[in-house]
């Protein structure tokens, strides 16, 4: 058994600054669990086109609000409670709230390393 807290992970690489807001990626590839937990914060007013290839998600919502858009332009409001889910490899466009972030819990299958990083400069969209 081990217990991590965001102080911990915010004195190591885990601990990831994504381009439109943060990640604490608590548990990893490395701890052996088989899949990845992290603390997800995307900042208000931000905008992020994203797919994640090699990796399935589950982001659940546990405060603050915001949008995830899919490639046909269906737009899903984002609040406390409210969970969704990246089950295809999904593209998709994640967005922080109009006045307030979006805090999230994060599962990954398979976990990520941990210090994987977006490239929103990306026109395709960032992918890992």
């Amino acid at each position: 058994m081990f217990v991590r807290s965001l102080q911990d992970i915010e004195k190591t690489d885990h601990f990831v600054e994504w381009g439109s807001g943060t990640s604490h990626r608590l548990l990893t590839d490395k701890d052996g669990m088989g899949f990845t937990v992290c603390y997800t914060v995307v900042r208000a007013s931000t905008a992020s086109l994203l797919q994640y290839r090699n990796h399935l998600e589950a982001c659940y919502c546990i405060a603050g609000e915001g949008e995830v858009e899919d490639m046909e332009g269906n737009i899903y409001p984002i609040r406390q409670g409210d969970i969704y889910v990246l089950d295809k490899h999904d593209k998709h466009y994640l967005r922080g709230g109009k006045d307030r972030d979006l805090i999230l819990v994060s599962i990954f299958n398979p976990p990520l390393k941990g210090t994987e990083r977006h490239n929103l400069n990306d026109p395709s969209g960032s992918a890992y």
